[in-house]
C-alpha cells in the first residue's frame, strides 16, 4: 500500500479514536453497577482526575500523526509502526462505549491495544517527535490493562479487591521494566506508567490504604530508573 494512504489512514483513525468519547459519557474508571459482584472501590483503579491524561494522548497522537503526513522524511519509523498502530487505535474507536456497557469485553479488547501500542513504540523511529506520543499512549494503556483485569476479577469473585489489586500491579510493573528497558529513550511509556500509578497512589491515600499506596510509590521508583537497566546497544532509542 502507498506509504502515503498508510499515513493518512493513521491519521483518520487518530482523530476518529479522538472523537469517540463524544458519542459516549466519557470514562472515568469502571463502575460497580456493572459487576454481578460490587464492591465498595476497587484498590488498582486510578483517581478520576487521572483520566485526564487522554486530552493529552489524543492531542498528542493527532499532531504526530499530522507531521507524519506532512513532513515524512520527519519521521523515518512511522511506516514501520503503521500497523500495530492502526490496530491498536481501530479497537480504541469502540472501547469506551464497550467498557460501559461490557466490562469483560472492554477488557478483552484492551489488551490488543496496549499490546498493539507497544509494538508500535517499539518500531518507530529514535526522534522524540516521533515516539513521544506513542510511548505515551503505550505506557498508559500498560497499566489501563492491569486495573481493568484486576477491576474484572474482583467484579466476578474470582480474586479479593486487594489480592487483585496487588497482583495486577505487580504484573504492569514487571511488563513495564521489561517494555521500557527496550527502548528506554522513550521516557514518554515510564511517564505514562507513572502518571497511571501516581493515580492509584492518591485514590489509596484519600482512604488510608497505605499498603497499595506504597507499592505503587515502590513502581514510581522503578519506572524512575528502568531505562537505567537497558543493555548500552538499546540506549540509542
Amino acid at each position: 500500500m502507498n506509504d502515503r494512504i498508510v499515513r493518512l489512514a493513521i491519521l483518520i483513525l487518530a482523530i476518529g479514536f479522538a472523537v469517540s468519547p463524544i458519542f459516549s459519557n466519557g470514562f472515568g474508571g469502571f463502575y460497580r453497577e456493572s459487576f454481578p459482584v460490587q464492591v465498595a472501590r476497587w484498590p488498582a483503579q486510578p483517581v478520576g482526575w487521572a483520566f485526564s491524561i487522554w486530552g493529552l494522548i489524543y492531542l498528542a497522537l493527532i499532531a504526530t500523526a499530522a507531521q507524519a503526513v506532512l513532513r515524512p522524511a520527519s519521521t523515518s519509523g512511522w511506516s514501520r509502526a503503521a500497523l500495530p498502530l492502526g490496530l491498536s487505535l481501530f479497537i480504541g474507536l469502540f472501547w469506551i462505549e464497550a467498557a460501559m456497557r461490557a466490562p469483560v469485553l472492554a477488557t478483552g479488547m484492551i489488551l490488543p491495544m496496549a499490546a498493539g501500542a507497544v509494538a508500535a513504540m517499539w518500531r518507530v523511529g529514535p526522534t522524540w517527535r516521533e515516539h513521544a506520543a506513542v510511548g505515551l499512549y503505550a505506557g498508559w494503556l500498560t497499566a489501563a490493562s492491569g486495573v481493568a483485569v484486576s477491576v474484572v476479577l474482583t467484579g466476578y469473585g474470582l480474586l479479593a479487591p486487594r489480592i487483585a489489586a496487588i497482583a495486577l500491579i505487580g504484573v504492569v510493573l514487571v511488563v513495564a521494566v521489561a517494555v521500557a528497558a527496550r527502548r528506554p529513550a522513550i521516557w514518554s511509556y515510564r511517564a505514562g506508567v507513572i502518571w497511571a500509578l501516581v493515580g492509584v497512589i492518591v485514590a489509596n491515600l484519600s482512604v488510608g490504604d497505605w499498603l497499595m499506596a506504597g507499592i505503587c510509590a515502590l513502581g514510581v521508583v522503578m519506572m524512575s530508573v528502568a531505562h537505567r537497566l537497558a543493555p548500552a546497544s538499546s540506549m540509542r532509542g
